[in-house]
């Protein structure tokens, strides 16, 4: 789920040795989501064809969408589960089946939408509680828009200095993305890092990431008006009226960014290394020695 109006996922490109430090920050937290019964590997043999069905079974239940949070106890999922595995094994009949949903479709639809308006309610009023938080935090700048910005740690030119990046551009960032209540929605902190144009994302990120400098790590709010507002997104993860929260390292502005230090350019278009005048690799251009810099 990147922060983006549509479920198109932006192309993800190679890490690089910045991304290190924010990475280490946040694994334990990915880790504490991770309760008891939970496995990182499917319980088949690989490359067996029990390994290929039980990926069609995880193809099918991914288009489901997560409909945990509708579920209140454990029995109420048991039921779920039978309910589900009786039809795809065909125990219960279609006869049984078209009959049940008359019968209760009806009082299925009042608990559904019952729950989730509950489910939003809760939302909504944990994010507007977590947003006043978070504003009451040293250095937090709250837009006119009512995005929440707090940046952690500055980028190597210092405090406010920097390469910025414009509505035009692109950047490549880590993220780590999560619910009021803490909800893992999503991460790049399993993978690289991801790429993409600041024109294609939710506008309350956009406005964030807008006034990051290169090499910053931020906390940013995003309340519903600016995140996916009242509907949420099509799969489910984030409910409608869900206040968002990022951590954010912007690791470079790749594109159309102004601001910073001149920087040089290699005959090859690559930078030069601040530090060092040089490039990381041959950069074609000659010192007044005749020799690449």
């Amino acid at each position: 789920m990147r922060p983006s109006p549509s479920t198109v996922l932006p192309m993800a490109v190679d890490d690089d040795s910045s991304s290190t430090t924010f990475q280490n920050k946040e694994e334990s937290k990915t880790e504490q989501k991770q309760g008891d019964g939970v496995i990182d590997e499917p319980p088949v043999d690989p490359g067996t064809h029990e390994e290929l069905m039980y990926a069609l079974g995880v193809n099918l239940a991914r288009q489901l969408g997560d409909f945990r949070p509708l579920v209140e106890t454990g029995d109420e999922l048991a039921k779920i589960a039978q309910g589900l595995l009786d039809t795809v094994v065909g125990r219960l009949s279609e006869e049984g089946q078209s009959q049940l949903l008359s019968k209760r479709g009806a009082d299925l639809n009042e608990l559904v939408q019952t729950r989730a308006s509950a489910i939003k309610a809760r939302l909504e009023e944990a994010g507007r509680d977590m947003l006043e938080n978070m504003k009451q935090s040293p250095g937090v700048e709250v837009l006119d828009s009512g995005v929440v910005l707090h940046v952690l740690e500055h980028g190597p030119e210092g405090p406010g200095k920097g390469i910025r990046p414009t509505r035009s551009s692109t950047v490549k960032i880590h993220y780590h993305g999560t619910l009021a209540d803490g909800t893992i929605f999503d991460t790049t902190l399993s993978g690289d890092p991801v790429s993409f144009p600041l024109a294609g994302v939710i506008p309350g990120w956009r406005e964030g990431v807008l006034k990051m400098h290169e090499g910053e790590t931020a906390m940013l709010g995003i309340p519903p008006n600016l995140a996916y507002g009242d509907q949420g997104t099509p799969d489910g993860r984030i409910p409608g009226g869900s206040t968002l929260f990022f951590k954010i390292q912007l690791l470079e502005v790749m594109t159309a960014g102004i601001g910073g230090s001149p920087t040089l350019l290699g005959a090859d278009g690559k930078k030069l290394d601040s530090k060092t005048g040089t490039a990381s690799q041959s950069s074609g251009l000659l010192g007044a020695d005749g020799k690449p810099l």
